[in-house]
């Protein structure tokens, strides 16, 4: 009796200061003062100058253009904010304080001072420590800001959680940038130095890709439904007004950095600035899809035709001769494991790369995954996990695709029948299907294909995963050499780190993962 009578106070407590957090800090009355909308394509910019000639050449048709690694990622937003003359819409889930996200902000911050419109979206769960410079660039006459389901308590963020835990579930995943109207960013990358980095060190293996022609109209439709948005909050509703200008001495810190320096060179060896001074931009023509959520996708009743989920698994289930799939973060529930598993029964080529749990930085996905292994395996559905090298060069092609030399794996990227690809920043995870809001660009592309796919023939940097002869699972290592190494658990773990993950993989969780 007296334990029931403790939990019963314990629970009124919590009600109580759940009700009372709600009422201390409510959302703003008014999301933003009045809609705006993209403006029109600029056509006298060097952008457009470099761009408009080849579009004309090839009416009706998106040129896409692949970032090889981190370093040229970084520099293809920092030229295209360079360029800029008319307008910058750009939508990110992170932007870090650190190296680059400062001086991609203080690109922003001088574009806007040059006249250029910059509208700036982000979602609040990934800006940590921005606030003061979020609110000096919004406060600029031709700059504004506006924040993805803020969080009302600005410090400690993250007690939000604590009273507002079923809204601030939801995040906009979303990367995009568009320049003048006439060239775009999407992909996975966020901002941050783990997103660019390059040699030795903890970063990620990512992907994106610069993209012109009809698809930049499509990014732009989507950046202004989002921004317009009832999921949106003008940051000058949430942020205290700018003291002294910050943005601009930061950066020049950051700039003047060993790691900065490397970033200045990486700009000013850049192929694509070269190419745009010489009018010369090169892209792989043809079409281009966009496939991105509602934003109010997690709060309302967005019908299922809709999710770019649905839109994924339709495309899965359509292929007849191989399906690549590379994602940091793999989930695929009962229903995705059905369509993997049968696909791969009925004679398709089904390959998945993610991440290893040496390599994860997520440990509850990959715990969550952890289940659907033998299963997969069992249907011959072919398993990759990339293997942690924090310590290494890797100067392989599969890299040049999805950036530089890395840790983990951050990319997502699907190859269809060898003909299309998916790029986006969309994971096979519970979470990306129903409670993120994503987007992404399906490519026709039978040279994009064929080159991902190859890089998935005898990886080196990723274990493959099979069924040992007694049925359990093996991972077999293979060396630059061809030699081979097995193991019979995951390689490079401690016992504690396997059992964590198993006990992590029984809870009532992946539905959130």
């Amino acid at each position: 009796m007296k334990v029931l009578k403790i939990l019963a106070v314990t629970v009124a407590v919590l009600a109580v200061f759940v009700m009372g957090m709600t009422l201390l800090f409510p959302l703003p009355d008014q999301n933003f003062a009045q809609s705006s909308e993209r403006l029109a394509p600029d056509r006298d910019g060097p952008l457009a100058q470099a761009i408009l000639p080849a579009t004309e050449r090839h009416p009706g048709e998106s040129g896409i253009r692949p970032l090889a690694d981190g370093r040229a990622a970084f520099a293809a937003r920092a030229i295209l904010a360079r360029e800029a003359v008319s307008s910058i819409d750009a939508q990110y889930y992170i932007w870090q304080d650190d190296t680059t996200g400062l001086m991609l902000l203080d690109a922003l911050r001088d574009a806007a001072d040059r006249g250029v419109r910059v509208r700036l979206l982000v979602d609040d769960n990934g800006i940590p420590g921005l606030d003061p410079l979020l609110a000096e660039l919004d406060a600029m006459p031709t700059a504004e800001v506006r924040i993805f389901n803020p969080f009302t308590l600005r410090n400690p963020k993250l007690l939000s959680y604590a009273f507002s835990f079923g809204r601030l579930n939801h995040r906009m995943h979303n990367k995009s940038m568009t320049v003048d109207g006439v060239a775009t960013i999407v992909g996975g990358r966020n901002i941050g130095d783990i997103y660019f980095a390059y040699g030795e060190g903890t970063h990620y293996f990512d992907v994106d890709a610069i993209g012109v022609g009809p698809i930049v109209d499509d990014v732009a439709g989507s950046f202004d439904t989002y921004w317009n948005s009832d999921a949106v909050w003008a940051a000058g509703t949430l942020l205290d007004p700018a003291g002294a200008p910050a943005i601009a001495d930061l950066a020049a810190r950051a700039r003047a950095s060993a790691t900065g320096a490397g970033y200045q060179a990486a700009i000013r060896d850049s192929l694509l600035a070269r190419q745009i001074d010489a009018r010369d931009l090169n892209f792989e023509w043809g079409k281009a899809e966009l496939y991105v959520d509602d934003p109010l996708k997690g709060f309302g009743d967005v019908p299922d035709d809709r999710l770019v989920v649905e839109k994924l698994i339709a495309l899965a289930g359509a292929t007849r001769s191989s399906l690549d799939l590379v994602s940091a973060y793999f989930i695929p529930g009962s229903r995705g494991a059905e369509v993997l598993e049968n696909l791969a029964r009925d004679g398709v080529r089904v390959r998945v790369l993610t991440n290893s749990l040496d390599a994860t930085d997520v440990m509850p996905v990959h715990a969550g995954y952890m289940k659907y292994r033998p299963g997969l395996v069992a249907s011959g559905v072919e398993l990759l996990e990339l293997r942690a090298m924090r310590e290494e060069r890797i100067d392989r092609s599969l890299p040049e695709i999805l950036a530089g030399s890395a840790s983990g794996l951050h990319a997502k990227v699907f190859g269809f029948d060898g003909t299309r690809v998916f790029i986006g920043s969309y994971n096979l995870d519970p979470r990306s299907a129903r409670l993120n809001t994503e987007m992404g660009v399906l490519v026709d592309s039978p040279a994009m294909a064929a080159s991902l796919s190859a890089q998935l023939d005898m990886p080196t940097f990723a274990y493959r995963v099979e069924a040992g002869e007694d049925g359990t699972l093996i991972w077999i290592e293979t060396s630059a050499d061809g030699t081979t190494r097995t193991y019979d658990a995951d390689p490079n773990t401690t016992a504690i780190q396997r059992v964590l993950a198993r006990i992590v993989g029984w809870l009532p969780v992946e539905w959130m993962l």
